[in-house]
């Protein structure tokens, strides 16, 4: 590309940047710890201030406290249509755009839109929304976050369909913890100040559990800390230093462990604001024509949710996976590789271990990391 071209496209973006709206994220460790209506308590503030503030979205889940703040702020109807001989209701974005207020109030950052609408999820309705300009104000549930899946499911035994990719919250510009202790949280929902009475016992006996909370809890104070770090190190970047670690998770066609170690590979590249990417060899065995057609699915998948993480597919073909991951590191200058802990027999391990050796020794050479992620 034309050294013109390639300043031209970089100028272009810092152009784009400054004239995207604010993001401002509220998180928490599960539904009932205030998210709504401390995103409503702050669009009062800003409305008394003088700011075009508007409500794009509130579930207030017929909460009676956070129903009586909704009353005084400015509403964007929603729109409403048909699916499966129903009428429903889903956010109204192109009204948000044609209204361009200076900020908007959208709850529920993982919710998956009624199929029809312009986009599947509404984080990619939010990110039109600051691409035309306009602040946006969220909240999100720790639980959503698409790399601590696995980590929430093995918690919770909870198969959370609806997830945010990691960079979504990366884009924030600020993130904000709404904090409960466990006992408060189990307090508010036993009062019926979080679901309806007759579903109190049932979230007791599951999700609300003093052990599964405190868990939770933790997740989203460390995703707040790991936030905070981040916009330190752009606000007050240390002089003389930079970061240049690339990550390179490798994965197999077993559709279990890439997910792990795209996920867990995600939120290392997060925490050090790295460029990373994902490669996949295929060998012989799994060419297009012998590779199992659910196995096919289940690989388009995960290379689809590491693209959705951030990262850069690589495709490669080969019959030594060691060579080819070699050559991409060595191509892509990467610091550190991932892979996931081989789950085989111990005669594969034994078959195996000339060609980890071999890596092991060639990553050295070249002053590469190794992580062996469970």
């Amino acid at each position: 590309m034309n050294p013109n071209n390639q300043n031209a496209d970089r100028f272009l973006a810092l152009i784009r940047e400054s004239r995207r709206g604010k993001f401002k994220v509220y998180i928490g460790m599960s539904a009932g710890v205030g998210k709504s209506y401390r995103m409503l308590q702050e669009a009062h503030v800003l409305l008394r201030s003088g700011i075009d503030v508007k409500i794009g979205f509130i579930e207030t889940h017929n909460r009676a406290e956070t129903q009586a703040l909704v009353a005084g702020l400015p509403l964007i109807l929603r729109r409403k249509l048909f699916y499966k001989g129903r009428e429903l209701e889903e956010m109204d974005v192109q009204a948000i755009l044609n209204s361009h207020p200076e900020l908007v109030i959208v709850d529920e950052l993982a919710h998956t839109n009624i199929p029809g609408s312009k986009n599947e999820k509404r984080w990619q309705d939010v990110l039109d929304i600051l691409d035309a300009g306009i602040n946006v104000i969220s909240a999100v549930n720790i639980q959503h976050i698409e790399s601590l899946y696995d980590e929430v499911r093995i918690v919770t035994g909870i198969d959370v369909a609806e997830r945010v990719p990691d960079r979504v919250l990366q884009m924030a510009d600020e993130v904000v913890n709404i904090d409960l202790t466990a006992d408060e949280l189990i307090a508010r929902l036993r009062e019926g100040r979080i679901y309806d009475p007759a579903k109190v016992q049932m979230a007791l006996a599951n999700f609300f559990q003093t052990d599964k909370i405190l868990h939770l809890r933790e997740l989203a104070l460390r995703e707040v800390a790991s936030a905070v770090e981040r916009k330190i190190e752009v606000i007050t970047p240390v002089s003389g230093q930079t970061r240049n670690d690339r990550f390179l998770a490798c994965i197999s066609s077993n559709p279990d462990t890439a997910r792990r170690v795209i996920r867990k590979t995600a939120r290392l590249a997060g925490y050090y604001q790295s460029r990373w990417y994902v490669l996949y060899v295929q060998t012989p065995a799994e060419a297009p024509d012998r590779i199992r057609l659910d196995t096919q699915r289940h690989l388009i998948n995960n290379l689809k949710l590491a693209t959705e993480l951030g990262a850069v597919v690589i495709q490669a073909k080969g019959k030594r996976v060691v060579d080819c991951l070699l050559e991409e590191v060595e191509k892509r200058k990467v610091t550190t590789v991932c892979i996931g802990k081989p789950h085989v027999s111990l005669i594969h391990i034994i078959l195996r271990t000339f060609a980890f050796n071999q890596l092991l020794n060639r990553l050295t050479e070249s002053n590469t990391d190794l992580i062996i992620l469970s």
